[in-house]
């Protein structure tokens, strides 16, 4: 059997074949979870409780449900038992809310997998060093749900992943350790979680979310589970279908986000404002839709899904040529940057080793506290290599994270006139918008602007370079 046969999806005459092989035992089990959904009887869970996590165990809280929320990071466990919250647009009231209440338990204790009756996976899906998926979490998540898995449970996958792995890489898993059969003894989903931080017009329950089951009655009865979540569930054929929508979604901001910064470099060196090219080409009401360029991406899809998408696409015997040059197009953001204050640095006669540059912003996007995978930590990096003294100032971020590629260590320090006339360059990667734009522009001696956050200050800008 080759590759394509064993990850296809399998049609709907096959959805409906292996439905009737198992009888009426899907249904049955779908039915009385859609039942125990609706009177909220069910008792429901969330496996990682972290920026995706945390506020799907919110929404189902406010749904009604007595919630389990699994994490292997006693740190988190902790915090959110002494009603502290991690996250910046959950707040710690809300969290001392959900502990109060009495239907939230925080735990690290696996076991207590046997007392719920949906569990949603939402754990992380990074890239290796050779930029290949690394299930490694997904597979040690399906390992600690196996040994205490029971018949009739609903388990959905949320992470971020490539076609067949919830079917050919999950479902085994689950199988395997525990006995139990998909579709028969127990329901498999997945629903692609859909966060759009910072952004005050979506929240995870006005998002539609998406959902594809195994067989049409775990679809069902995942619908059933997301109805509390979204105020539109869009049902799909199955899994696969899911799984390549959201790749789909960050795999098509990805390639244009790269066309904008390709485009941007150009119109550099052609003396044309990008910004201003795009405010006129947005004014066409059809046919074209406004994406900006910056310092590199960050987050944990953008940066991550597309590589998804071409490891596949190898394994199909293609390779994906559009999407590889956007990637690399984008991974080469940040060095550009860093060229781009060395230039600047030039005309003031300054060399970048020695010089005090300022950064501001390490989150991976404006007005958010979630540094992963952000163009801050390569930029700093290089500037250190370089030989430059490196600080830093961010509101949503006070102290520097370890990440999973660097270990640096700094605090954010405060923005005022003083520490902006100090240092000889200030990089601008996040554009929060509790940033004084206007005094960093005045104070500056030198701002390189990749995001334009002075695009909106007034008076002379000689000392901005964007």
């Amino acid at each position: 059997m080759n590759f394509t046969e064993t990850i296809t999806a399998p049609s709907t005459q096959s959805f409906a074949m292996s439905n009737s092989r198992s009888g009426s035992n899907a249904t049955n089990l779908a039915d009385r979870m859609i039942e125990k959904l609706r009177n909220r009887t069910a008792v429901v869970s969330v496996i990682g409780l972290g920026y995706v996590g945390l506020p799907l165990v919110n929404v189902l809280h406010r749904g009604g449900f007595r919630v389990v929320g699994f994490d292997i990071d006693t740190r988190k466990v902790e915090s959110l038992k002494a009603g502290k919250s991690y996250i910046g647009h959950i707040a710690d009231d809300r969290v001392k809310e959900l502990v109060t209440a009495g239907r939230f338990e925080p735990t690290t204790d696996f076991s207590r997998i046997a007392d719920v009756d949906t569990v949603s996976i939402c754990v992380p899906t990074p890239l290796t060093a050779n930029r290949e998926p690394d299930l490694s979490f997904i597979e040690s998540t399906g390992q600690g749900i196996a040994p205490h898995l029971r018949r009739g449970q609903l388990i959905v996958l949320e992470s971020t992943t490539y076609p067949g792995t919830t079917r050919k890489v999950l479902q085994p898993i689950l199988e395997g350790m525990s006995g139990l059969r998909a579709g028969t003894d127990f329901l498999l989903a997945f629903s692609p979680e859909r966060e759009d931080p910072g952004n005050p017009k979506f929240s995870t329950s006005n998002i539609p979310k998406v959902v594809g089951g195994m067989d049409e009655a775990s679809g069902r009865a995942a619908a059933a589970l997301y109805e509390f979540v979204s105020t539109n569930v869009v049902p799909v054929s199955s899994m696969e279908v899911a799984e390549a929508c959201k790749i789909l979604e960050n795999t098509y901001r990805a390639v244009n986000i790269a066309l904008v910064n390709e485009m941007k470099i150009l119109f550099d060196r052609m003396g044309l404002s990008m910004w201003e090219v795009i405010d006129a080409a947005k004014t066409k009401p059809f046919g074209f839709q406004a994406f900006y360029p910056g310092p590199g991406l960050g987050g944990h899809c953008i940066p991550i899904d597309p590589f998804y998408l071409t490891w596949l696409a190898r394994r199909y015997g293609m390779n994906t040529r559009f999407i590889e040059l956007a990637g690399e197009v984008n991974q080469n953001m940040p060095r550009y940057v860093v060229e781009t204050t060395i230039r600047g640095l030039n005309k003031f006669g300054k060399a970048v080793n020695g010089s005090k540059i300022g950064i501001i912003g390490i989150a991976y996007k404006k007005d958010v506290d979630d540094p992963r995978e952000s163009p801050a930590f390569e930029i700093i990096e290089e500037l250190l290599h370089l030989g430059a003294q490196i600080s830093y100032h961010d509101p949503h971020v006070p102290k520097m994270p370890r990440m999973r590629k660097y270990a640096l260590t700094m605090d954010s320090k405060p923005l005022t006139p003083e520490y902006l006339g100090q240092q000889d360059a200030i990089v601008v990667v996040t554009d929060h918008s509790a940033v004084d734009w206007e005094m960093v522009v005045k104070h500056g001696k030198l701002v390189i602007d990749p995001r334009n956050a002075a695009g909106n200050v007034s008076g002379p800008k000689s000392n901005v370079i964007n």
